[in-house]
């Protein structure tokens, strides 16, 4: 064979070579490698522990029925959640400043409509009043004269100080903590002679440390979950949010997440329109 063939076959040879291996990478990308449009972005949600809404797990990561449904939605819309635990009290100014980009948690719209841009609501909630099991309190009606606690900042904590629920009759003090997690056992100590909290996180403290208490019939208020945003936040996030809220109690997600944690979703599941 003469050299110019020899060369002109070697040099076919070399460009073959190359295209397979264009080929190749093309077909079967680095696994190491991921693109910009792949890589969610972190929202950092404020929050406070209220079992079964968010909590630690045993590895000590956030866990529960809103950390389960942020996580779903945000990742809908191209972001990740990171859970920031928070004095409650201190959500607003830490919302403003930008420390945080949104409030999550049992957060309840219902009466502060227009404090936020809101995601939601995505599920229900009842505010409800409970006493200790042998208490002779049985209806809001008895409920005059008496001591109630609450968690600061709270909407059991406004409707008692403002007595904006006709049907309860004005107490002798609420007791306001910080940390939501000592109302149940101010109550069984006989410090306050009612609590007053979403029924869902009264009855995860009783499944969580065995103890029983009585709530009544009648709810303070019901109320629609959502995540808020600060008023001056123009990213659009919120609107994004709230149509993933959508998209998941239509497709059946929402029911989903919620049967994880209740025998019936049902009472929780919001069926009307979520609002951005």
């Amino acid at each position: 064979m003469g050299s110019k063939k020899l060369f002109a076959l070697i040099a076919l040879i070399a460009v073959l070579a190359l295209l397979a291996c264009a080929l190749a990478a093309c077909v079967f990308p680095n696994p190491n490698e991921t693109s910009d449009s792949n890589e969610l972005k972190t929202l950092v949600i404020g929050t406070d522990p209220y079992p079964p809404f968010v909590s630690d797990d045993a590895e000590g990561n956030p866990s529960g029925i809103d950390v389960d449904i942020l996580t779903e939605a945000l990742g809908r819309i191209g972001y990740k959640p990171e859970f920031k635990y928070i004095a409650w009290e201190k959500k607003n100014e830490m919302l403003a400043s930008g420390e945080l980009d949104c409030i999550a948690g049992c957060f309840s719209m219902t009466g502060r409509e227009e404090d936020y841009r809101w995601a939601g609501p995505y599920m229900k909630s009842r505010q409800v009043v409970a006493v200790e099991p042998s208490s002779s309190i049985t209806t809001f009606a008895d409920l005059e004269g008496k001591i109630i606690a609450v968690q600061s900042t709270t909407k059991p904590e406004g409707i008692l100080l403002n007595r904006t629920n006709p049907d309860v009759p004005e107490v002798a003090g609420v007791l306001s903590f910080s940390d939501r997690s000592y109302l149940v056992p101010a109550l069984l100590k006989g410090y306050v002679d009612a609590i007053a909290a979403h029924e869902t996180s009264i009855l995860q403290y009783e499944q969580d440390y065995g103890v029983d208490v009585r709530i009544l019939d009648d709810s303070l208020l019901d109320v629609g979950l959502g995540c808020a945003f600060d008023l001056n936040d123009d990213r659009g996030i919120d609107v994004a949010l709230a149509g993933a809220f959508r998209d998941m109690i239509d497709d059946g997600t929402m029911r989903a997440i919620l049967s994880k944690y209740f025998d019936d979703p049902s009472p929780y599941l919001w069926v009307g329109d979520a609002r951005g």
